[in-house]
């Protein structure tokens, strides 16, 4: 015979928990009011591996005698507390944690049934939480209550016969008399990184109840330690009992990983590593040449996109509003100018990033969809943007998306919430998320003498809403064309880029998820140098009558939040001057290649704003005031008549004069009452 069967599992688990290390614990139960004790499982091992082999294979009777130890060492710690516990609905608990093998869920299977197993994911649905009945007293109809009968599975039990007057029912539940306790199902899916290529994510359900009830939600990256059970499967309708079983898993421990990007593991050794790199005068050049390596060129939107990573400081005012610190990024380009591939290593990446594409993404795949659950209930399931909070979300090809689905992204991009009201569910989320998303020009290729609104089928409340915006054009140059063109087949020549990155990408995780923790000030002379830009680029708007605007205050926060990230990504506790600088010149380069009104060459913050330069505003109001003027003197307006005049008395030509008629009939601002002659609406 073993030690084990000598003694037994219940004193094996006593023993190990008089070590000082729980006993210290246990003592504290009643200090943070908790009837639960995490022990980990590496010390369970270290103490006795044949136990924790119990554990493993049969953790039903195993975690009862160690429910039963830890009672029994409660009462030497604490009488009193213990004595508490003994009344509580279902005693004190051991939850393990830290198991040594995590297994995928994708393939959680038939050997894993009735084992405890360790499953990493991403929470996507919780449903409310619901008393479960753990003990139910019955009462037939003579009155007579009958013993307290143990509930198990899904199904009420009820007595057989009542233990007075012997009939077989009805029996009703006396609740005053029943014990409940609070239950939820949550469900978990595969996380992004964890798929394989080509492969739909998998989910499991999960029971969980007591303390672990409300502790996570949707979006939230768990570990959950459970027994993996099954529940049969009943064929539709008819009520038959098929031989597939559907898997669940009854958890016995939740640990939230990585809720905050700042939360990554980072070893002592790693942050020393992470300081000395950040005193190194290069150390932002090196960050940008880290990111996407194998893509050439691009300089601006790699800075971009390391800002994006880094992110702003976001802010609680006093009167309640919340001012964001991520930041959005768009790139416009032509087909072939690596895009994707962009936003998909932005996505791997980030310390929390989701890539979704605009074709194949909805409204509720984006923000939150309420779905029916097995009982009947509506309950949320998180979208890209909720499992993407305090992360990056990647949304290829937005110009895509249906308009009526585009419009969901408009509160998470300033509000960084999803609000829901829907089937019963009234519910704001967290969608704190940094978007990064790309498009194609409307024609295929970007025109340069159209506007970016016209050049994208984007609605301005969106364009509006990105701190920058970038425009890559394929445009043949020798010399630049030669190092592309060596690029790309040393890549495929060799398999591996030309020089290996100067930072690895998972020390740049970490590098970033280490500045995420950094609340750098904005000082007195970056605050100057913004202002005296602001004012600036302000006094040359109004410089003349018909000057357009260059910049807004919405800008003016953009470089606020830019200056920030790019002091995090030099782990400064400060906003200096030379962060100002580099981020007026990055905002100023995006203001001359996309705020451009074309037909007069200024800068004009309106193209994105509101989508018309001032100039065509300025025409637009001429044409109408004309259409106003004939129309008072004629009844209606003869088209031909109104061109020759704009013509002779403003200079503007038939073309032209024609575009600005077809868009205020598009904008409904006129209509034609008959052919040849339009009318103000």
């Amino acid at each position: 015979m073993t030690e084990l069967e000598l003694t037994g599992p219940e004193e094996q688990f006593l023993t190990f928990l008089k070590s000082s290390k729980y006993r210290q614990r246990i003592a504290q139960l009643s200090v943070v009011g908790t009837h639960s004790l995490i022990v980990d499982f590496e010390d369970l091992l270290t103490f006795d591996a044949s136990l924790a082999r119990l554990v493993i294979d049969k953790p039903d009777s195993t975690l009862d005698y160690a429910n039963r130890a830890l009672w029994a060492q409660l009462k030497i710690e604490d009488p009193e507390y213990a004595d508490e516990t003994a009344r509580h609905k279902t005693g004190v608990r051991v939850r393990l944690r830290n198991l040594p093998d995590r297994i995928p869920l994708r393939v959680v299977g038939s050997e894993q049934i009735g084992r405890l197993s360790s499953i990493d994911g991403i929470l996507v649905r919780a449903t409310p939480v619901k008393p479960l009945l753990l003990k139910a007293v019955f009462k037939c109809r003579c009155d007579t209550k009958q013993p307290p009968i143990d509930q198990s599975g899904t199904v009420l039990i009820r007595p057989r016969e009542c233990v007075s007057c012997k009939r077989r029912g009805p029996f009703e539940v006396v609740l005053e008399d029943s014990v409940f306790i609070n239950s939820q199902e949550i469900r978990i899916q595969e996380r992004p990184e964890d798929l394989p290529p080509g492969q739909l994510p998998r989910s499991m359900d999960v029971e969980i109840e007591e303390d672990l009830v409300d502790i996570s939600r949707p979006g939230d990256r768990v570990t959950i330690t459970g027994i993996v059970r099954v529940l049969p499967e009943f064929l539709p309708g008819k009520g038959g009992r098929l031989r597939t079983y559907n898997l669940y898993m009854d958890a016995n421990h939740i640990e939230i990983m990585g809720k905050e990007p700042e939360e990554i593991q980072i070893t002592p050794d790693e942050e020393r590593l992470i300081q000395n790199m950040a005193k190194d005068p290069r150390i932002l050049e090196k960050m940008m040449s880290s990111i996407a390596p194998s893509i050439y060129g691009h300089r601006d939107i790699k800075e971009a996109i390391m800002l994006l990573l880094f992110g702003g400081v976001p802010k609680s005012l006093p009167d309640g509003i919340q001012t964001r610190g991520d930041i959005n990024v768009l790139l416009i380009g032509d087909p072939g100018t690596a895009k994707s591939q962009l936003l998909q290593y932005v996505a791997r990446i980030a310390p929390r990033g989701l890539y979704t594409s605009g074709r194949g993404s909805s409204a509720a795949g984006l923000t939150a969809a309420v779905v029916r659950e097995k009982t009947g209930g509506m309950v949320l399931e998180a979208g890209a943007l909720v499992l993407s909070d305090r992360g990056v979300c990647s949304i290829d090809e937005i110009d895509k998306m249906r308009p009526e689905d585009r419009v969901s992204i408009h509160e998470a991009m300033e509000q960084q919430t999803v609000s829901v009201a829907k089937g019963g569910i009234v519910a704001t989320l967290n969608a704190r998320a940094s978007i990064l998303a790309a498009s194609n020009p409307a024609l295929g290729r970007y025109d340069p003498f159209r506007t970016v609104s016209e050049n994208i089928t984007l609605p301005v409340t969106i364009l509006s809403r990105f701190d920058l915006i970038f425009v890559l054009k394929d445009t043949p140059e020798s010399e630049e064309d030669s190092r592309t063109a060596e690029h790309i087949l040393s890549l495929h020549r060799t398999g591996s880029a030309m020089r290996e990155p100067p930072i690895s990408p998972t020390l740049l995780k970490k590098y970033i998820a280490y500045g995420k923790r950094i609340r750098p000030i904005l000082n007195e002379e970056a605050a100057k140098k913004f202002s005296d830009f602001y004012l600036h680029m302000r006094k040359q708007s109004g410089e003349a009558k018909d000057s357009p605007v260059a910049i807004t205050p919405r800008q003016l926060e953009s470089l606020v939040r830019l200056s920030e990230a790019r002091a995090r990504a030099a782990l400064g506790s400060q906003v200096r001057v030379e962060d100002a600088n580099a981020v007026i010149a990055l905002m100023t380069r995006w203001l001359e290649q996309v705020g451009i009104d074309v037909s007069s060459g200024r800068v004009d913050i309106d193209v994105i704003m509101t989508g018309k330069p001032k100039t065509l505003r300025d025409r637009l109001q001429i044409v109408l005031s004309l259409i106003i003027d004939m129309d008072r003197k004629t009844g209606s307006t003869n088209l031909e008549e109104m061109y020759e005049r704009l013509r002779t008395e403003f200079q503007i030509q038939r073309p032209e004069a024609e575009k600005l008629v077809r868009q205020l009939l598009t904008e409904g601002a006129v209509y034609e009452p008959r052919s040849g002659h339009v009318k103000k609406s």
